[in-house]
C-alpha cells in the first residue's frame, strides 16, 4: 500500500470509487470534480498542486491516492496552506476511504501518511477538522496524535477542530 499521485493507471478505480460513494456527501472536495474527461481532472489536481487555476476560496493543494495495487483505497487532499475561511472549517486534510474498505485502519493509515507528507511541506501545526458525528475519522485524528482544539456550529453541523504539532 503506497501514497500515490493521480494518474491514468488508476482511472477505472477512481471511476469505481465515485461510483461507490454514490450519493454520500464527498470529502476531499476534489471528488466532486468532473471525471468525463480523465485527463482533464489530472491536469486540473496538478494545477492545484501548483497553486494555478484555483477555485475562488481555495488555496494551493495537493490530492494524492491510497492505493493498494491498482485499487484506490483512500484520497487525501492536503493545503499547503490556510486561509482564514480554511482555518475557521476546512484544515489542512480533506480524507476520505472507500465505503467497502472502512474499518479496517486505512483512515488511520492515510491520515499518517497525510501528516508526514504536511510535515515535508513544512507545516509544523496541521488542522485537522471533521464533523462530530463521524466518529471514525475523530478517532482516526486522535490516533495520530492531535488534540481537539475547539467546535463549532457551520451549516447546521458541529465541526470539531483539531490541531496535531509536528514541532
Amino acid at each position: 500500500m503506497k501514497l500515490v499521485s493521480p494518474s491514468t493507471i488508476y482511472q477505472a478505480s477512481y471511476i469505481s470509487y465515485i461510483k461507490e460513494l454514490g450519493n454520500e456527501e464527498r470529502y476531499p472536495f476534489t471528488l466532486d470534480l468532473t471525471f468525463n474527461n480523465f485527463q482533464t481532472l489530472l491536469k486540473q489536481l496538478n494545477d492545484y498542486s501548483f497553486g494555478k487555476n484555483l477555485p475562488t476560496g481555495t488555496v494551493q493543494n495537493t490530492t494524492l491516492w491510497l492505493v493498494d495495487n491498482i485499487e484506490i483505497v483512500g484520497v487525501t487532499n492536503l493545503r499547503h496552506y490556510l486561509n482564514e475561511a480554511i482555518t475557521h472549517c476546512g484544515g489542512h486534510i480533506g480524507l476520505s476511504i472507500r465505503p467497502s474498505k472502512r474499518g479496517n485502519g486505512f483512515g488511520n493509515r492515510l491520515m499518517r501518511l497525510s501528516i508526514d507528507y504536511l510535515n515535508k511541506l513544512g507545516v509544523s501545526q496541521i488542522h485537522i477538522h471533521c464533523y462530530k458525528d463521524n466518529l471514525g475519522s475523530a478517532k482516526a485524528i486522535l490516533n495520530c496524535g492531535a488534540i481537539l482544539d475547539s467546535e463549532i456550529t457551520d451549516n447546521n453541523h458541529t465541526v470539531q477542530r483539531y490541531i496535531k504539532s509536528t514541532d
